[in-house]
């Protein structure tokens, strides 16, 4: 009778476990890759913290059903400290738990991925977090990219500083392959409409915090306004540094680098002086219904930025576009149900709007502007960039639940 019980209660620990696996067996499982040591592991953390929040809140729900069956999601995260190898082989781990989409904020990091994501057998939904104009030239079928190119804001952000007056431009933008196209991009559109660069000192606003070798050289041209800009923290470091060494002009930020964010770790605006950037997440007036900031907040103990914003909404896509496919394995069919079923998502229920994708995968997302005078924020400003007439244009302002008090403009980037 001692054998049969423990005989029994082995029966029972592995009819335990099969059920657990049975369980986990039933996971979606999703995959972060991004920094999360060293000066970018607030960026990296901002969105993988936007991921999990959506993939919470969708398991409180009850999950997704896909044709008839439940599922929930799992989201499974790894640092790769931008390093290339390092990030296809997190990606590589994730498959082996069957993960059907990899998330990365990092074009340095999403480029190599996207070299492997389509390999037959091991495919998976590139969610890439970039705005470098590059990504949408390298065919790939199987990316989702959660924000806009840059070429709205460098028009935007050139033209702002060129109607103060201020001809002479100074770059100290961050490394790499996302840095090198915003030099060039923004370089181009510049001396199109008669400006001059005085100085280009990139700098890697990833691993550094002392930028006043860059900044030493770049003030030494007497520039008007400098384009700077990386992961917001270090950001904010340039800027700091930049006033201590003298510099009283404008600054310019890509768009990586969030000046809300910097403002808090500047604590408040005085220091940016003039400044012209993508608006804050919270400079929007909120929407009734939306309360993503008190829960953001209330949940992860930090400020609500875009990379948290963005990634939290493609998150809901992503899971609209699977129950809308009818599977859970057909990645190329994930894919191609990013469609009028997934969209749009408005700002009554996310932080962010997005009313479709491009044929390259882009999603077709509000550009948001704002300036600072004198150290004092300005209102921010929404850009439609893809509307092809007025007609189209007014659509999506019809549509949009934004506060009708954020002025909308229509724009096309210039080639």
């Amino acid at each position: 009778m001692k054998y049969f019980k423990v005989l029994m209660c082995l029966v029972a620990a592995v009819f335990v476990l099969s059920g657990t696996e049975s369980v986990r067996a039933q996971d979606i499982v999703l995959g972060f890759s991004g920094p999360l040591s060293g000066p970018a592991a607030e960026y990296g953390q901002d969105i993988a913290n936007g991921v999990d929040m959506a993939v919470k809140e969708i398991n409180a729900a009850g999950g997704i059903t896909v044709s008839g069956k439940k599922y929930k999601f799992r989201l499974e995260r790894l640092d790769d400290r931008i390093d290339p190898t390092q990030a296809v082989n997190n990606a590589r781990r994730f498959k082996t738990d069957k993960a059907i989409a990899v998330f990365n904020g990092v074009f340095n990091t999403i480029a190599p991925l996207m070299k492997v994501n389509e390999e037959k057998g091991n495919e998976f939904i590139m969610v890439a977090y970039t705005s470098t104009p590059k990504l949408d030239t390298m065919g790939n079928k199987l990316v989702v990219t959660t924000t806009l190119d840059f070429n709205t804001y460098v028009q935007v952000f050139a033209d702002w500083a060129l109607k103060k007056g201020e001809k002479k431009c100074a770059m100290v933008v961050t490394l790499g392959a996302y840095g090198d196209e915003w030099r060039s991009g923004f370089k181009e559109y510049w001396e199109k409409k008669g400006g001059t660069i005085t100085a280009d000192k990139p700098a890697n606003y990833y691993t550094e915090t002392d930028f006043s070798s860059p900044l030493t050289a770049a003030i030494a041209t007497k520039p008007d306004v400098m384009l700077i800009g990386g992961p917001s923290a270090t950001t904010a470091l340039v800027i700091e540094q930049a006033r201590g060494m003298g510099f009283k002009g404008s600054f310019i930020l890509i768009d990586q680098a969030k000046q809300d964010y910097i403002a808090q770790i500047l604590r408040g605006t005085k220091l940016m002086g003039d400044l012209i950037g993508v608006a804050g997440v919270l400079s929007l007036p909120a929407v009734a219904g939306n309360n993503f900031d008190e829960r953001y907040t209330k949940a992860y103990k930090r400020m609500v930025t875009w990379e948290c914003a963005l990634n939290y909404t493609g998150t809901y896509a992503l899971a609209k576009a699977i129950a809308a496919a009818g599977t859970v394995t057909d990645i190329r069919k994930i894919r191609a149900a990013f469609s009028e079923a997934t969209f749009p998502l408005l700002a009554d229920k996310f932080p962010n709007e997005a009313f479709g994708l491009t044929n390259t995968g882009r999603m077709l997302i509000l550009a948001s502007v704002q300036t600072i005078t004198k150290g004092t924020s300005d209102k921010p400003e929404l850009y439609a960039w893809w509307p092809k007439n007025q007609n189209e244009f007014d659509q999506v302002r019809k549509t949009s639940k934004v506060d009708k008090s954020v002025p909308f403009k229509l724009m096309r980037p210039e080639k």
